[in-house]
């Protein structure tokens, strides 16, 4: 399998952690869908593995990153409601975005 990582407990308490921070810091209703990933980062000067978060309000979508792996991400990373430009991931690199 490419780069999937088996599932462990910690693993999956650290993917809730992170919803719960993110659904907190953002006010999210709990049937709003949140999708955390931990992606390795080629480009230079990134971090090796960054943490993204996405989520989808009234006004659209919404993916941001933190520079750190999944396991250390969480309630003392920045993601402020007006994310600075670093944290948000551009929409080119989705396909699925116009």
């Amino acid at each position: 399998m490419l780069g999937l990582k088996k599932k462990s407990p910690d693993r999956t308490a650290a993917h809730e952690r992170v919803r719960a921070w993110t659904r907190a810091r953002f006010k999210l209703a709990d049937d709003k869908t949140i999708m955390v990933s931990e992606i390795a980062c080629s480009v230079p000067g990134c971090p090796p593995v960054e943490t993204h978060i996405v989520f989808w309000t009234q006004a659209g979508r919404h993916h941001f990153k933190v520079f750190k792996p999944l396991m250390k991400a969480g309630g003392n990373d920045s993601a402020a409601p007006f994310m600075n430009n670093a944290q948000v991931a551009p929409q080119a690199l989705d396909p699925d975005v116009p």
